[in-house]
């Protein structure tokens, strides 16, 4: 027996399967708003019942893009009795008030965005999609607009409940327009390691004129200012105005001066003939088995450079002993407490995706994009090794070596 495939007893497969997924993708979303609605009003349409919460009252129609394509949802209204007798309208979980893309639209546009593709790009890349009619220029700048909020409630935080045992701090430059020139201006940032489960966090960012002291001071008075605990250590490179703006706020917090940083110093002191054997008397002193044996390396490295080169020693000298601090805290953490490299790597993807950017056309700008590298995870701040040991370390911080 054959059938007729104009009978109307007789559904057709639909040729096109995209359109079919999204038909079943709209029922779908539309039986949970059916449900979720009568969850909100205690009964069922038509349904007669005494604790009901409130009446249906029709339905709209809205187009709502999802990872899935665009669709046109009809979404039920209601009203809900309130305790003083009065009635206000019911509001979807599922989709907000006026919303026309769901969570997961905006944050792809904002991984675009945060990639360095602009507005132009992004509707030609997904306009094949999604259309272009939720893709106009000003939606996408209304969602970058909200990534700005985000960072401003960020950067004003308060940090009480998140103890650090450990914190980077370290600049790096950005070209920014600023009174109608472009110039390099340092971004200065403080990153956290949470004694709790070892987790870098970003803790601040800004944009200074210089890395003076006063600029680190801001810095480092804000976060004093909005509760963060004092750390057990603090790693920087030699700047003076760091380690000042540091030592005022947390005096008893032990510094640890870059050893990486050192090295290059050390370096330009002396001559290129001569740098394989400066590492490797360098080496002997921050690869040492422990802090007695570090000593040994560093008074026999005073005693022979003083007679090769007393520019590199006086340069070891500046140090002291702050660039042995991390000998105090547990052999398994050593590897990342001696340098500044958790922050350089951070630094790296920054430059990564601004070395494509030009100038940024004003300083919120740089800043949003450096936090939304952070917020996204285009960027990842992983834990330090060895951070089982961080419970070890005692809290608000040792006693800085004299």
């Amino acid at each position: 027996m054959t059938h007729d495939i104009t009978s109307p007893s007789v559904v057709p497969f639909p040729r096109d399967l995209t359109v079919a997924l999204r038909s079943r993708i709209r029922e779908t979303i539309e039986l949970i708003f059916a449900e979720e609605v009568e969850a909100a009003l205690g009964a069922g349409p038509s349904e007669r019942v005494e604790d009901r919460r409130g009446y249906r009252n029709g339905s709209v129609t809205r187009s709502v893009l999802t990872q899935h394509g665009r669709h046109e949802l009809t979404i039920p209204r209601a009203r809900l009795f309130g305790e003083d007798g009065s009635t206000g309208e019911w509001r979807s979980e599922l989709v907000g008030r006026y919303q026309r893309r769901t969570k997961q639209i905006d944050d792809a546009l904002v991984g675009c965005y945060l990639a360095g593709a602009n507005t132009r790009r992004i509707r030609k890349a997904l306009a094949p999609l999604f259309g272009e009619r939720h893709l106009s220029k000003s939606a996408i700048s209304r969602i970058v607009k909200r990534l700005k909020e985000e960072f401003d409630r960020w950067r004003v935080r308060g940090l009480s409940e998140e103890p650090c045992a450990i914190l980077y701090l370290d600049g790096f430059h950005l070209p920014v327009r600023m009174a109608r020139r472009v110039v390099r201006v340092p971004v200065l940032a403080v990153i956290g390691v949470r004694r709790s489960d070892g987790k870098k966090i970003l803790l601040s960012l800004s944009i200074a004129r210089s890395e003076s002291t006063a600029s680190w001071t801001s810095v480092v008075n804000d976060l004093v200012r909005r509760g963060l605990p004092q750390p057990a250590l603090v790693v920087l490179d030699g700047n003076a105005g760091v380690i000042r703006a540091v030592c005022d706020a947390w005096p008893k917090s032990r510094i640890q001066r870059c050893t990486k940083h050192k090295l290059e110093n050390l370096r330009s002191k002396a001559p290129m003939h001569s740098h394989a054997e400066l590492k490797r008397d360098y080496d002997a002193i921050i690869h040492a088995e422990d802090l007695s044996e570090a000593k040994r390396s560093h008074q026999a490295f005073m005693r022979k450079w003083r007679l090769l080169s007393n520019e590199v020693a006086r340069s070891l000298e500046e140090a002291g002993e702050d660039l042995l601090s991390f000998y105090s805290f547990p052999p398994s953490q050593w590897k990342c407490l001696r340098t500044t490299n958790p922050l350089e790597a951070v630094n790296s993807g920054f430059r990564r995706r601004t070395k494509t950017q030009g100038a940024f056309p004003n300083e919120d700008a740089a800043l949003v994009l450096l936090y939304g590298l952070i917020a996204t995870e285009q960027i990842r701040l992983k834990k330090i090794d060895g951070w089982r040991q961080l419970s070890e370390v005692s809290m608000p911080g040792l006693q800085r070596a004299a």
